[in-house]
């Protein structure tokens, strides 16, 4: 095992808050994103950021595990299929396959909706197997899509697995880049070739990708209806597959999995504004790698906050010394702007949603997470949108009063009531205001005249 702080260093680049090592570690140069202080003094020893074990070692690990396959400049394998579309350099994107050094069903790679339960180090084993080619393409040209494009929107369609080829310009290298609204993914490297000659379609996105009259909203919530996992959608989406032909681009693959998010749980909320309110106030709770969810269903019409807890020794409070709380809200009539909490908060949302839909019933809601330093590192957005969703399938917890229903849900998280009640909206509304109809009892025995 190479140690962290072992590796030499070189070509250090210093971004707005973090410091971008390149180390030697072998035969392969991996680049690693890492705090420009603390990361530094511990090396991945000293235990310093508090975390049960260090976030850019379990990373290293896990590419040394495959190094040997991974790191070539060919590589065969059997892809989820899975693709990824970037962001950098917008409108002009890199584009490519994932491919696994090895053959079979390798499915679950890909696919989040399988990881519920999964250890964060299954999961970071599993991307990290992944080796990525990268073109580069104009976002517009999926309208005149050149060949190699062509094969990546038919891998996007794979309804399973399917064998692939890539030759790289040079042996992959690998960026380890903490975010919290994208997967992460093993080394990449400029795609020479590709070749996947036998790729089973799903026949459901195959008619909605030769469908070019049908709206891309409208092509999302068919897929969806037909039983398409929200991650597939999103894959194809990317790819810029659904939509009228002149509106078609590549989507990266950050945007399109919000958007997908997004458009989905907008339908599926008008359509719960039509059932009737829930009679009691629900609570759900569920944990999962290092974060603690619950959820507060009130009766009341739909309105839905997401609220995040940060805890100090997180990656997005290092150096705090208490949490740090953002949320957004929206009620009935919706949201005019993008929720500044970010992805998170619209993969609740869908989670959210789906639930109610299933109840046939609509409910105020407020989803709360708790980020704790196990959570070792950022696995993306798709771990919210399956923890909630796993959350709201147990049995909820009824009561007849909100505060009750608070009272509970406090013994299973660990911020203090007054932290939630400064950042929330919903709980300001319902614990502090009371409503006029509280005002008014029985009917009112008539005036008497005076005499």
């Amino acid at each position: 095992m190479v140690l962290f702080g072992e590796a030499s260093l070189s070509e250090k680049q210093v971004g707005s808050n973090r410091t971008y090592e390149y180390l030697s570690l072998g035969e392969m140069s991996l680049g690693c994103r890492v705090s420009s202080g603390i990361c530094l003094q511990c090396r991945g020893v000293r235990g310093l950021c508090g975390k049960s074990r260090c976030p850019v070692l379990v990373r290293i690990e896990s590419i040394f595990k495959h190094r040997d396959l991974i790191c070539r400049e060919h590589i065969d394998g059997s892809t989820p299929p899975a693709l990824f579309v970037g962001r950098v350099g917008y409108p002009k994107v890199y584009v490519g396959p994932m491919i696994p050094p090895y053959h079979g069903d390798t499915e679950i790679l890909d696919t989040p909706e399988f990881w519920t339960g999964r250890s964060i180090l299954d999961i970071v084993d599993y991307r990290y197997s992944l080796v990525r080619g990268k073109v580069r393409f104009g976002v517009e040209e999926t309208q005149n899509p050149p060949r190699l494009l062509q094969d990546f929107q038919e891998l996007a369609m794979a309804g399973r697995p399917a064998e692939a080829e890539a030759t790289f310009s040079k042996r992959p290298r690998g960026l380890i880049i903490l975010d919290e609204y994208v997967q992460p993914f093993g080394p990449s490297a400029l795609l020479k070739k590709f070749i996947a000659p036998n790729i089973s379609v799903d026949s459901r996105i195959e008619r909605a990708f030769y469908d070019t009259d049908m709206k891309a909203s409208e092509a999302i919530s068919s897929l969806y209806d037909a039983g398409v996992l929200v991650t597939r959608i999103q894959r194809a989406f990317s790819l810029g597959m659904f939509g009228t032909h002149s509106r078609r681009r590549l989507v990266p693959t950050r945007w399109a999995i919000t958007a997908v998010d997004t458009s989905i749980s907008s339908r599926i909320i008008e359509e719960i504004k039509n059932y009737p309110e829930i009679d009691e106030y629900y609570v759900y709770t569920f944990k999962n790698i290092g974060n603690l969810y619950a959820a507060i269903f009130i009766p009341e019409s739909w309105s839905f906050e997401w609220i995040e807890a940060w805890y100090p020794r997180t990656f997005w409070n290092y150096d705090g010394s208490t949490p740090e709380l953002m949320g957004d809200y929206e009620n009935y009539g919706g949201r005019s702007s993008y929720a500044a909490v970010g992805g998170c908060y619209y993969a609740a949302r869908l989670a959210v949603a789906e639930s109610l839909k299933g109840m046939r019933r609509q409910a105020s809601c407020l989803v709360l997470r708790e980020i704790h330093p196990d959570y070792i590192l950022p696995v993306g957005v798709w771990n919210v949108r399956e923890s909630v969703r796993a959350m709201l399938k147990t049995e909820p917890v009824k009561f007849d009063a909100l505060h009750k229903a608070i009272s509970h849900t406090l013994k299973f998280l660990t911020v203090p009531l007054k932290d939630w009640m400064r950042a929330s909206v919903t709980l300001k509304i319902y614990h502090q205001q009371r409503k006029i109809i509280q005002y008014i009892g029985s009917t009112p025995s008539p005036v008497k005249e005076e005499r």
